[in-house]
């Protein structure tokens, strides 16, 4: 496919690949910081600082069910879901679906961001938890 999309997309697992390498093995350098904020704009800066704060949490289920959540600069949790490139969060809506100015919100790259360098802080619940979690959201968002 040679949609923009999917050009963007595979510059940026290349760009998350590179960044989990250097995070491992040495600092993440200048160019690779640059490339981060050519490719997701205005979202790398406050997404790299959600990462350094560590507030991102995957949650996971027993029975593998997994959402992320998001401590947000605002001070208000987010549900981020990877596997589906979705976020709860205002920003996420507006600029990346309803006006397609964005390939991602700063929460959703954080997550990626804190997955690539290994800082994703881990939380294992019940299924019931889960879904707690998970409707808590829906009811915030009704």
């Amino acid at each position: 496919d040679t949609s923009l999309p999917a050009i963007l997309m595979s510059l940026t697992v290349r760009k998350f690949r590179k960044i989990t390498h250097h995070f491992l093995f040495v600092a993440v350098p200048d160019d690779l910081l640059l490339g981060l904020k050519f490719i997701f704009g205005p979202s790398a800066v406050p997404a790299l600082d959600l990462v350094d704060q560590r507030s991102v949490t995957q949650v996971m289920s027993p029975s593998g069910r997994t959402a992320y959540q998001v401590l947000g600069s605002s001070g208000k949790l987010y549900t981020c879901y990877s596997s589906c490139h979705f976020c709860t969060c205002p920003a996420f809506g507006f600029a990346v679906l309803q006006k397609s100015e964005s390939l991602l919100c700063k929460h959703i790259l954080a997550v990626y961001l804190s997955q690539a360098m290994g800082t994703c802080q881990k939380l294992s619940v019940s299924e019931e938890q889960l879904t707690s979690i998970l409707l808590a959201e829906e009811e915030d968002e009704g």
